[in-house]
């Protein structure tokens, strides 16, 4: 048997020049954490578990940029906006710009507050009970990017916390109601990602492809969509991906004129008036853009869609920023806690960051998309279901907009569910359009058919009983005439079912409905990410637990 000729089992075999240039470009990056953490931290108690803690942080990182990352850009590479590796370099430099522009200077040691710290009797504990969580976070991480499933490291480093604090001090560690929230978040992110992504891109067939003249409704109506979308994103980066810098930008602003409030972090309020106006500049420049592309552009739905192309680009941009200035807190923020549990001796709910730790962080990350991302952008691209340029920036507009919406009513929400709901929304949303068209179209001509055997077979048997009168002159002129009206009548009912004119009952639809099924999202990949998301804090909660125990047993004396 040729082997060869199962492209499954070529891949299965497979490990080539480059598998191994990755590994090796990982152990490097990990090699340089622990000779820089080692070097620096000589002399220090716990030194030696602040390098693995450091080793563990880096891990943690480069999973987050192979699994997570690829729901910024996995949209816009799969619609053909931007290459896969444009796409890699565009996120990897704007995720670690986030981190290292907006990332923080403060970090919470342990994440959403799900576990009570007062619980916990000495650092010693808490340092690994840290460990175990960022251990068993990146390695579920890892786990998932492997089978192809994009997850929530939010969920991932939870799910880590949870388990690694009841394995230290019982159940009654856990604030169950924060739980609760974050289990609700599994329903919530996803369905508010679908539902608004799909609310989306309806508008967009319904006032640009549907219409006869797509140029003019383009003209019309993709500077609103666009602004709206500058909108949401100046907004939702003012409010997550400026927390830094805000106390700066207060007193330079206040400076020339004192009208921003003197606030740690930006209002809501200032950042939607702040994305308005950057809406209003954006509005009028892509109106003359299109203007200006309109005379070469084709009344097509594909020539409409690469109007999209260059707001997708900066919308992946944008969503990369925000991401690594919010979520490189899951890698570094166990890591901080962990270093400053160790530089004092006491547990704190909030941490500074060593510039050591954010490189860690933001590196980290870059590094794992660079080297890993390729597999999920690939999913979340175009394995879910097909995605063209409107249909990414739905997804990516629905992403924004769902954060804002979420943040400001205190619901807690994964990005990666958001994104990857989203994607979900647009495919079934072009599986049911789809199905009705079919619908229309199959039934009519059903009923068309079935109705025109049965008229034509009336018509038949009319004009043979006409002929088996013989000479008409001399048959009963009342029969005659009766069947010359029923053929007459006939002919006519024909015609008005050949020009579309029948009357469909309840019956008849229930009997001659045939529509055929389209499947644009493809089930397997459905069913598998779901099942992924579902198991991904239990999962996480578990291999934390049997970490914290090894830990413990070796550690202690």
């Amino acid at each position: 048997m040729d082997l060869k000729a199962y492209p499954e089992v070529k891949r299965a075999k497979k490990f080539d020049v480059k598998d191994a240039g990755r590994i090796l470009i990982s152990l490097l990056f990990i090699a340089g954490i622990m000779i820089y953490v080692s070097m620096n931290s000589a002399g220090l108690p716990n030194s030696t578990l602040l390098i693995v803690a450091a080793i563990f942080g880096g891990y943690m990182a480069m999973n987050i940029g192979a699994n997570d990352v690829a729901n910024n850009v996995g949209p816009a590479v799969g619609s053909g906006a931007l290459s896969l590796m444009g796409a890699i370099f565009l996120a990897a430099v704007f995720e670690a710009m986030g981190a290292l522009i907006a990332g923080g200077d403060v970090v919470g040691t342990i994440k959403k507050g799900i576990i009570d710290p007062a619980l916990i009797n000495n650092a010693d504990v808490f340092i690994w009970l840290m460990m175990a969580a960022l251990l068993s976070a990146a390695i579920w991480l890892n786990l998932a990017t492997a089978m192809g499933a994009p997850v929530s490291t939010t969920h991932s480093i939870v799910g880590g916390v949870m388990g690694a604090g009841i394995a230290a001090a019982g159940f009654a560690i856990v604030s169950w109601g924060t739980m609760g929230k974050i289990a609700a978040s599994w329903v919530i992110s996803p369905v508010l990602g679908g539902v608004i992504a799909a609310s989306f891109l309806f508008a967009i067939k319904k006032t640009i492809i549907f219409q006869e003249d797509k140029i003019t409704a383009a003209k019309k109506w993709i500077p609103l969509y666009v602004a709206l979308m500058s909108w949401a994103f100046v907004t939702y980066l003012t409010i997550k991906g400026l927390k830094k810098v805000w106390p700066d930008i207060v007193a330079f602003v206040n400076s020339i004129i004192a009208i921003l409030p003197v606030t740690k972090k930006p209002p809501f309020l200032v950042a939607l008036i702040f994305g308005f106006f950057v809406s209003v500049a954006v509005f009028f420049y892509v109106k003359r853009y299109i203007y200006k592309k309109s005379s070469n552009l084709e009344n097509s739905r594909e020539s409409i869609g690469r109007l999209f192309n260059v707001p997708l680009i900066f919308a992946a941009a944008l969503l990369s920023f925000a991401h690594g200035a919010n979520d490189v807190a899951n890698a570094i923020g166990p890591l901080a806690g962990i270093n400053d549990a160790i530089m004092s001796g006491e547990i704190a709910k909030k941490a500074e960051i060593p510039m050591w730790v954010m490189i860690v962080g933001a590196v980290g990350i870059s590094l794992g998309l660079a080297l890993y991302g390729p597999k999920l952008i690939k999913t979340v691209g175009s394995e879910i279901t097909e995605l063209d340029q409107m249909r990414a920036f739905c997804i990516a507009l629905a992403a924004a907009i769902t954060v804002i919406i979420a943040s400001q009513l205190g619901l807690p929400v994964s990005s990666t569910h958001i994104a990857v709901g989203g994607v979900f929304g647009v495919g079934f949303l072009r599986e049911y359009l789809m199905r009705l068209e079919n619908k229309d179209e199959e039934l009519k001509e059903s009923i068309q058919q079935v109705h025109l055997d049965t008229e034509m077979e009336k018509l038949n048997e009319y004009e043979r009983a006409l002929e088996s009168l013989g000479d008409l002159k001399k048959a009963d002129p009342f029969v005659v005439k009766a069947l010359i009206e029923k053929i007459n009548r006939e002919k006519e009912v024909i015609a008005n079912i050949v020009n579309g004119e029948i009357k469909l009952t309840k019956i008849e639809k229930k009997a001659l409905k045939v529509v055929k099924k389209h499947q644009l999202v493809k089930r397997s990949a459905l069913k598998m990410i779901v099942a992924a998301w579902l198991i991904t804090v239990p999962a996480a909660a578990t291999l934390a637990a049997m970490f914290f125990f090894m830990l413990r047993g070796i550690l202690l004396p």
